[in-house]
């Protein structure tokens, strides 16, 4: 199972009629004296990145078009259109950088942003509701999934295909199947 691990967890809902924001990147400082911003591409589409793309800043996700982009190693270099010079840029410390959810592209059948499993129920194929998804854990290995229950402790859910067996987005529900040694219940 594919999620894409650089959207915020915190973004996964919002009222109704407001925009969902999933996290492109993070912004980490000026450079040079034409102002430009070292970004950190926290994106699997790091295309989606390009000029004329409207993203948003901060977490009052404020507008921006972007003006450039170019790779400086493994992070780009942006300019906005709305900020011109390095002084102006120099708001941009370790900022996070969204676009809109309805800006990425969709996946393939099967394939989910984390945005659309965070806050999902988490069952087991015996019937028992572990919580709420709350957060995915990006390991070397494999994801693993934070869920939070009702009451006590949260509980660890390693994302493998023996463990995760089925994620119903129209239901809002994930089932999993619970190995030996897994959880103390």
């Amino acid at each position: 199972m594919n999620s894409d691990n650089n959207l915020n967890n915190n973004t996964g809902s919002s009222p109704k009629d407001e925009p969902v924001f999933v996290v492109i990147g993070k912004f980490r400082r000026p450079h040079g004296i034409r102002g430009e911003i070292v970004m950190t591409v926290l994106t699997d589409f790091p295309e989606l990145v390009k000029p004329g793309q409207r993203i948003f800043a901060g977490e009052q996700h404020k507008p921006y078009t972007i003006n450039s982009i170019r790779w400086h190693g493994d992070d780009m270099l942006v300019s906005l259109i709305e900020l011109p010079d390095r002084t102006a840029v120099e708001i941009f410390r370790n900022i996070m950088v969204y676009m809109k959810a309805e800006d990425v592209p969709e996946l393939p059948k099967g394939d989910f942003y984390i945005h659309q499993l965070v806050g999902m129920e988490v069952i087991t194929d015996q019937g028992l509701t572990l919580g709420r998804l709350k957060e995915i854990i990006v390991t070397g290995a494999n994801d693993v999934y934070l869920v939070e229950p009702a009451e006590g402790k949260d509980i660890l859910i390693p994302a493998i295909d023996q463990v995760v067996l089925d994620i119903n987005q129209e239901e809002r529900k994930i089932l999993v199947h619970i190995i030996s040694g897994l959880l103390d219940i």
